[in-house]
Order: structure tokens, then C-alpha cells, then sequence
């Protein structure tokens, strides 16, 4: 039975069930029903519709790459008709139309193999591929293993004939051929000796050069030794590739073994290593192939980790920062956002990738939008593939801003089958607009198990439990938005991108905003009614993105201004919320607490349920319009509430209180940064007259 070109288990065939989607195949057939859903495979661009790409797989099975399941705009994809793309089939539908997906592996060398499928099976690739750039011919491993069995005897099967087979002087033997008379003129070569096993894989005798691989670029085609960190180790169907981290930079080295086969297997990500090759440029991207490959130890290891980590430091540490704007409370927080930059450059520089967790609101997305804005020029100079930046960065909108065990789970759950799977480092999570209350303990709680580091930005102060979970905090007091602490963060993380910036902080503010930051926005030709269009976009995208961020929507809206793009949305944002607050507003209830009035309204029986403006932001809304006549609004749902005063709340006092005046009745505060208040639904007349009654009390 042929083994599993990964994991070297027996399966049907060259690749077994789970390394399904690790590896790459080339179709060889000829009908859509011969394709196999969920494989990613290679295709040639066919051309463009206003729906998406459609992509030849084979020359007459061709699929469609729908622009809903691209991971940029359709418009900004460069491919051409006849590019190699990579795309994974979906759907075979039973009328034959195929249905692709994004794959953000967009080379060959990002997956864990190449494998041909053919309506005969899976196959690896031919075994005289001459043109193969790892240097080295690919072997059917399967083939190979099975000539291996039969190549000689077992031992038990040697010594069974070797007592049953005549002697040797006894046995019939061919007739050994006469050798070549011997000429003078010509004498007789030596044999080559023989080549001794390497099972030590000892470094070999000549002393290369120690470089470092941010000069490999002036190397081509040198011999050359590096010495630093096993980032990831991937098996291909050919060679092992390492990505190995020094002080400067990281590139791919590639060891070969035999096809297929893990080389070096005791060197896992982490090791600290002396690797010797020559370097070549393979698919327009540096690689070294490797000659030798040593794991350090002791003393030698102990200069290299120390050369590492004081280069580390040094280039981790921001340059000399400044804020963005002339502010005091910014000024305040000097010291926690040159620790949060410098914990985010760090991840960059050791490989680590970066998740952007942030709120589903506009500060929220400026936020997250303002850490990519200075963190993916760096991945690019760091890592120079061409998935790098969705490789190494991700930007995930989070619900309500509180980080509970739900979402905890799904990416502990994610960042350890990537490091199962791919070797991949654990990632540093920065929380943008969220994160900074004790909801949020437990999910910080579980990414502190496994070891993965987290920093938080946000608008208002920090728990004390939050600030001793996360490796870093830079937290206001409710005066700055949390989109103006992260754009101060960004650039100290990344001072090249610091104009781009500017505008962030006035497009977060929806009333009141600072005049240092009004300044600064027009300074970039922001001005206020560009602002206000800009806020109101991105609060209709984000609730359209609340649990999938499309980053190039975003990004079109923030920083590329695309004529007419930001005014479209806007126009569609305040359509919806002026419908919206007109049937709100005629039902509202007005009630009356010890001279204070308090609006209160049903909003699952005067409100669209699913459809835009989510309840906290119509709340808002109600709440500018009509505090000075009703200082206080109130919207409850089954089992849910939102509150909305003059003054900011303590909603866990709040909380407190109203679980007295209606006991039993499940009262939690659900987000501090959305003003919820979850309960029991059938409590719920209860609870809003307790939850009155405590906000009213406090005024």
C-alpha cells in the first residue's frame, strides 16, 4: 500500500485524507465529475466577467471564481488570461458548472506537495522532471518503496537460504567473461570509493563564510553559511523547505532527501542551526539549497540565540517616537505605545503573525485598519513571498468588543492547527476597540495557556486583571477613541506610513471631535464633511462585515478614497437610519423617574431585526437627537438591553444594582464599549424597570 508523502502513513494512494488540502494537484482528467471538492489546484486564468474569473483546470473543465469568494476586489486582481493561478474546487454541480474558491497560496511552494490527478488516481509527478529547480529528480516513492521490499531478502529469509543452497564452489554459477587484455598506453582507473553514510549528517569540511541573509540578494549563486532559527519546516513531493530567521531577514532553503521524504527530521521549527548551501534564485524569490544542515548546541548555540536577540531588540525597539497630534492624553501614553510597538514589531521580525482582533464598529475598524496601515509594509520587507501579508496578518472583526470563550476557542483552535500543520508560530493577538474589561478575562485567559502574547488598545481603562493578562495595554479614560490610540500606536510601529494616518483619528469621533485632530485630518485634505462620509461608510460596511472583514473594502474606503465610493455608501447609511429613526421615534415610550425622562423602546417589535442600523448605533443616534428633552434611552429586546446616558455608566455597577430590584432574573453586563445588559427573557418587564430605576439613580 503506497504511504503518505507528508506524514509517511499508509493510505490509498500517494496522499492520505487529512493532507488533503496541503498539497497541490495538477488535473489530468477530462469531465467535472473526475475533480475532487475541497482540493486546491493548479489553473490557467480563461478571463473576466463582472461576476468573477473564470479559470481553466484542465483544457476543456473550466470553474468559476465567483468575486464573493475573492479576498480582494475583483477590479485590483492582476492576473491576466493565461496566468497560472491556484484556486480550491467547492462545488461540482450536478449540470457540470464547478464553483472555485480564493486560495491565498498562490505558488507552488507554499503548499506541502504537488501531486497529478488523473480519472486513474493520484500520481506524483513524472520521475524524469528535468526541469525541476529543487535540483533534484523526483522519485515515485511509492515505486521506489515497493522495489525496496523486493530488492533483496529479509534476514530471516537470508539465512533460510542459506542453509538450504549448495556451497559456493558447489554451485552453478554463469561463466565469468574473459577481462580486456591490458593496454600500456592506458593504464587501469581506480575505483571510486565508496560513499560513506551520513547518518550524523556532519558539516562538510570546507569552511564557508558566516553572512547574514539580508545580503544574499549580492550571493547569488555563492556558497555560503548561515546560522539562526528554524522558522517552519514544509515538506513538498521533492524537497523539505526550511525557513530559517537570523538577526537580518529570513529566506527558504531547500533540502532534498528523496521525493517526498522529510530530510533532516530531527530539525524542527525552533532549532537553532548552522545551514551551509549555495544560494539560487528560484521562481523570482531567493532560496538556499542546503549542502548541510547542523543543529547548534551549548556554547554555539548560546552566541547565535545572543546575536539574535540583541539584534532583535535593537530593531524592535521603535525609532524615536512622536504623537500624532499636539494632545495631552495622548502625550500620557507615550511609554505603554512604544511597549505595544515594540511587542508588535517584534512578532514581525520573529516570524510571528499577527491577528487583529477589533470591534464591528467604525473606531473599531479605523483601529484595526491603522495596525495593518503600519504592519504590512514590514511583513513585505521581512518576508519576501507573495502571500506574506495574508499569511502573517489577519484582521478579524469581533462582536460587542468583548473577547468571550467563544471566539477564544475558535482561534486557539485555528493558530494550533497552523502550527500542527505548517509549523506555524504562535501569533500575537492585538485587540483593538475591544478587549480591555473583565468579559473578556477568560478568552485572554486561554490564549495565556498556550502561550500566545496579547496586546490591547483601547478607548476606555483597562481591568487591572486585563493589564496582568496582556503583554501589553495602551488604554484611555474614555476621552479618545480607540481608533486614535491605535493610529498613534501604528506609527510608532511603522513611522514611513505616518502621513497616512492623519485622518484617522477625526473619522472616529461623531461629535466633539478634538480640534488638534481636525487639524491634523485637513492637513491630508480631510475636512469635516469628508470625514463625516468617511464614519458613516464605514459604519455601514461594518456591520455588513460583523463576522467576516473583506480587508480591501476597507482599506478602498480609508485610504484610497476612490472617487465616489465613500459618498455611495454614506447616502445608503443614512437612508437606512433616518427610516429607521422615524419608526422608532413614533414608538417610543416616555416614561418619567423621579424628574428624570427616559426614553424607552422595543426594539424587536420597532426595528428590522436583521437588516442595518444594528441597535447600538440607532441608539446612538436617539440618543444625540434627544438628550437635552430625554437624558436617557433604554432598548430592550427578548433578552437583551442597551443603555445610553449623559454621563458614562459603570455598567457592571449598573448591572449590580438592577439584580437586586429584580433578583433572579440573570442580569450581566455583556460589553462595557456597547452599553448591553443581557438577562433572562422571561424577566424581562422586570428588568426594565430595575435597569431604569439603577441608570436614574445615578444621574
Amino acid at each position: 500500500m503506497d504511504k503518505c508523502i507528508i506524514c509517511g502513513t499508509s493510505a490509498g494512494g500517494p496522499i492520505c485524507d487529512t493532507h488533503q488540502e496541503d498539497v497541490l494537484f495538477e488535473f489530468k482528467g477530462n469531465s467535472p465529475t473526475q475533480l475532487t471538492e475541497g482540493r486546491f489546484y493548479r489553473g490557467t486564468v480563461d478571463g473576466y466577467a463582472d461576476f468573477g474569473v473564470f479559470v481553466d483546470l484542465a483544457s476543456n473543465v473550466t470553474g468559476l471564481l465567483h468575486r464573493s469568494k475573492i479576498d480582494k476586489r475583483l477590479e485590483s486582481l492582476d492576473w491576466e488570461p493565461g496566468d497560472e493561478v491556484y484556486v480550491q474546487v467547492t462545488n461540482v454541480r450536478d449540470n457540470g458548472d464547478i464553483d472555485l474558491g480564493w486560495s491565498i497560496r498562490q505558488s507552488e511552494r507554499d503548499f506541502r506537495g504537488l501531486l497529478i490527478e488523473t480519472p486513474e488516481g493520484d500520481q506524483l509527478p513524472d520521475d524524469d522532471d528535468d526541469d525541476d529547480d529543487d535540483g533534484a529528480q523526483r522519485t515515485n516513492v511509492a515505486a521506489a518503496n515497493r522495489e525496496a521490499d523486493s530488492e533483496s531478502p529479509s534476514s530471516s529469509q537470508a539465512n533460510t537460504l542459506s542453509d538450504t543452497t549448495p556451497d559456493a564452489d558447489e554451485a552453478e554459477a554463469p561463466e565469468a567473461p574473459e577481462p580486456p587484455e591490458e593496454s600500456e598506453s592506458e593504464p587501469e582507473p581506480e575505483p571510486e570509493p565508496e560513499r560513506e553514510a551520513e547518518p550524523d549528517r556532519e558539516a562538510p569540511v570546507t569552511d564557508y563564510e558566516r553572512v547574514p541573509v539580508a545580503s544574499l540578494t549580492d550571493r547569488v549563486g555563492d556558497d555560503v553559511r548561515l546560522e539562526g532559527e528554524i522558522v517552519s519546516a514544509r515538506q513538498t513531493s521533492g524537497p523539505t523547505v526550511f525557513e530559517l530567521r537570523d538577526e537580518s531577514a529570513v529566506v527558504d532553503c531547500a533540502a532534498f532527501e528523496e521525493a517526498g521524504v522529510r530530510a533532516y527530521p530531527e530539525v524542527e521549527a525552533g532549532a537553532i542551526v548552522r545551514l551551509d548551501g549555495e544560494v539560487r534564485v528560484r521562481r523570482d524569490e531567493l532560496q538556499v539549497e542546503t549542502e548541510s544542515l547542523v543543529v547548534l548546541e551549548d556554547e554555539e548555540r548560546e552566541t547565535v540565540e545572543k546575536r539574535m536577540a540583541d539584534a532583535l531588540e535593537s530593531e524592535a525597539s521603535p525609532e524615536a517616537y512622536e504623537p500624532l497630534a499636539d494632545d495631552d492624553a495622548v502625550a500620557a501614553l507615550t511609554d505603554d505605545i512604544q511597549t505595544a510597538a515594540t511587542e508588535i514589531r517584534r512578532a514581525v521580525l520573529e516570524a510571528r503573525p499577527i491577528v487583529v482582533r477589533h470591534s464591528a464598529t467604525t473606531d473599531g475598524y479605523v483601529a484595526g485598519a491603522a495596525i495593518e496601515r503600519a504592519v504590512l509594509p514590514l511583513v513585505r520587507d521581512e518576508h519576501p513571498g507573495t502571500d506574506a501579508t495574508y499569511h502573517y496578518f489577519d484582521r478579524r472583526p469581533l462582536e460587542d468588543g468583548t473577547y468571550d470563550m467563544n471566539d477564544a476557542t475558535k482561534d486557539v483552535t485555528r493558530m494550533l492547527d497552523n502550527r500542527e500543520r505548517h509549523d506555524e508560530k504562535l501569533p500575537l493577538f492585538v485587540f483593538a476597540a475591544a478587549g480591555s474589561t473583565s468579559g473578556s478575562l477568560d478568552g485572554l485567559g486561554l490564549l495565556d495557556v498556550y502561550g500566545a502574547d496579547a496586546v490591547v488598545v483601547d478607548a476606555i481603562p483597562a481591568d487591572d486583571e486585563v493589564r496582568e493578562a496582556a503583554t501589553a495595554t495602551v488604554t484611555g479614560e474614555g476621552d479618545r477613541t480607540a481608533g486614535t490610540l491605535a493610529a498613534n500606536v501604528a506609527a510608532a510601529v511603522n513611522a514611513d506610513v505616518r502621513e497616512d494616518l492623519y485622518h484617522l483619528p477625526a473619522v472616529t469621533y461623531w461629535e466633539d471631535t478634538p480640534e488638534a485632530y481636525v487639524d491634523l485630518a485637513a492637513e491630508v485634505g480631510i475636512d469635516d464633511e469628508a470625514a463625516s462620509r468617511l464614519r458613516e461608510a464605514i459604519a455601514l460596511e461594518a456591520y455588513y462585515q460583523s463576522y467576516e472583514d473583506k480587508r480591501e473594502l476597507i482599506i478602498d474606503l480609508l485610504f484610497d478614497q476612490e472617487v465616489g465610493l465613500a459618498e455611495q455608501v454614506s447616502e445608503q447609511f443614512r437612508e437606512k437610519l433616518d427610516a429607521e429613526l422615524r419608526t422608532a421615534e413614533a414608538n417610543i415610550e416616555t416614561r418619567d423617574v423621579e424628574g428624570t425622562s427616559v426614553s424607552v423602546l422595543d426594539t424587536d417589535a420597532y426595528t428590522h431585526r436583521f437588516d442595518f442600523p444594528p441597535k447600538g448605533l440607532l441608539l446612538d443616534e436617539l440618543h444625540r437627537r434627544h438628550r437635552d428633552d430625554t437624558p436617557v434611552v433604554v432598548g430592550y429586546s427578548k433578552d437583551e438591553l442597551y443603555v445610553r446616558s449623559p454621563n458614562g455608566l459603570d455598567l457592571d455597577a449598573v448591572a449590580a444594582d438592577a439584580s437586586e430590584r429584580a433578583p433572579n432574573a440573570g442580569i450581566s453586563a455583556r460589553g462595557a464599549h456597547t452599553g448591553k445588559l443581557v438577562f433572562l427573557s422571561g424577566r424581562r418587564d422586570d428588568v426594565v424597570d430595575a435597569v431604569v430605576g439603577a441608570v436614574t439613580d445615578r444621574l
